[in-house]
């Protein structure tokens, strides 16, 4: 049976508390230790991400701590030191965190959070740090897209009803608003986050009256100062639009009201549309609107434009708030140094496959901005107690082929990451929604068109300081010969 509260401590795999549990029984129960989180691979073969999931991140770990419904349940399984179950009982959270704020365009392998803190505690974070920033990273990834297919056009989340779960719906909503929707239609997300609730009707209102004209203008007469309405629950062009216009006649127009729109939901939307268009013009409505829905993306928004559809703002749903097209985000959490009698240990992972080789060390994003344009010239990783002045000039050179260098000049350089808990207790605020959706803005026009366009992007370089490469092949030569 379920219980009725969902503490959310426990959304973490087995092994996170296996491990801490072995830790606690060795000498290395009080080591401290450094995890970042990055990904590998833009989804939909992108060139850029966009970060989200930070503040309900730090929702998590401000709320840290087993319940005695917990403690009886890990006791249960038979597997952890009775010394550890106290431990989790009286579980005080007390790491320091470094992120990359929402908003913030991010690109692969660069640390997006950062943990410093006791090995016990750090593993217990890897599981509800990933599903956070993973799952609303990809749908604002995926939303922005969206966003910029439309080339100014708003597009609206509609995906709740597809979404895997209210969760998903909720948070996607929120991600789908940070990516660059302007409304969503779930309710709790627009109710809590402050954004705009948005929606018309269903085919089940026009069909649960008599007839189509009937249902219109029942719709008209109790919402005249925001009527939409849905067209094509029979035919667009022979009922629902000669409808609709009538509706608009007899019921808006002797009240000084005007239409705000209809949406279609079905057909081939690019014809219908520019026939839509012209029935409304002639009939005196130049100004009502044209939404169309109907298992949208990018390339079919984009497509649409192309042929000339005459739209006026998106209604997106399962392919955005499912992120169909790329379901996986794929951040991972990963040691990066321990840090024994003072001194800094920096680790990597090693694999046959180079992508999944880690960046070793204590490590600071940055990027370098052109002084001129304001646009981006590339991401730099240092060690932690590298700085860049932008007031020298600087090299900077493609890791994996050295030759290519180049040096930079007159530019600004940015970290990437803000302080978010210092000592277990939270120092950053946070922004709202609606915040970080126009940084959000801010960030994706710093980058080059060539970097933003869907097909075979400019790929945007993120390098390693001199130091920084110098550290990790060192490492790597060291277990080589091994």
């Amino acid at each position: 049976m379920q219980n009725k509260s969902f503490n959310l401590t426990m959304i973490m795999d087995l092994y996170e508390l296996t491990m801490a549990n072995g830790v606690w029984s060795s000498d290395m129960k009080d080591t401290v230790t450094y995890f970042d989180m990055f990904f590998r691979r833009i989804p939909d073969k992108g060139g850029f991400a966009i970060m989200a999931g930070l503040e309900q991140l730090i929702e998590y770990m401000n709320n840290l701590k087993f319940s005695d419904e917990d403690i009886e349940y890990l006791t249960s399984l038979n597997l952890f030191r009775p010394e550890f179950i106290d431990y989790l009982k009286n579980f005080k959270f007390t790491c320091d965190v470094w992120a990359v704020p929402e908003g913030t365009v991010i690109f692969p392998h660069e640390p997006i959070v950062t943990v410093r803190g006791p090995i016990m505690q750090a593993l217990m974070l890897e599981t509800m740090l990933l599903v956070t920033i993973n799952h609303q990273s990809l749908i604002a990834t995926k939303a922005n897209r969206i966003v910029r297919a439309a080339d100014g056009r708003p597009v609206m989340e509609f995906g709740a009803r597809r979404a895997h779960g209210h969760g998903a719906a909720y948070y996607g909503a929120r991600a789908a608003i940070i990516g660059g929707c302007t409304g969503t239609s779930c309710l709790l997300t627009a109710k809590d986050f402050g954004v705009k609730a948005s929606g018309t009707m269903a085919h089940s209102w026009v069909q649960l009256f008599p007839d189509e004209y009937t249902a219109f203008k029942t719709y008209a007469e109790e919402y005249p100062d925001s009527c939409m309405l849905l067209v094509d629950t029979y035919n667009v062009l022979k009922s629902g639009i000669p409808n609709a216009i009538k509706v608009f006649d007899e019921v808006l127009k002797p009240l000084g009201k005007r239409p705000v729109g209809i949406r279609i939901d079905s057909g081939d939307i690019t014809y219908i549309t520019k026939k839509a268009r012209k029935m409304l013009d002639d009939a005196g409505y130049p100004d009502c609107k044209i939404c169309v829905s109907n298992s949208l993306d990018e390339y079919l928004i984009r497509d649409m434009i192309f042929q000339g559809a005459r739209v006026d703002s998106y209604g997106v749903g399962e392919r955005l708030i499912t992120a169909s097209s790329e379901a996986v985000f794929g951040g991972v959490y990963k040691l990066s140094a321990v840090v024994k009698n003072g001194e800094v240990i920096p680790k990597i992972k090693i694999s046959e496959n180079e992508a999944k080789i880690t960046i070793p060390g204590v490590k600071i994003p940055w990027r370098l901005y052109d002084r001129e344009t304001g646009k981006a010239i590339a991401d730099v990783i240092t060690m932690g107690d590298e700085k860049i002045d932008s007031s020298e000039p600087y090299e900077i050179f493609d890791p994996n082929h050295t030759w290519k260098r180049k040096v930079v000049t007159d530019f600004i350089a940015k970290k990437l990451q803000v302080k978010v808990f210092e000592k277990g207790n939270q120092i950053y605020d946070c922004p709202t929604v609606k915040e970080i959706s126009d940084y959000r803005q801010d960030q994706v026009d710093s980058m080059w068109d060539e970097v933003t366009r869907f097909e075979n992007p400019h790929t945007y370089y993120v390098d390693l300081s001199q130091n920084l490469w110098d550290l990790r092949h060192t490492l790597l030569n060291e277990h080589n010969k091994i």
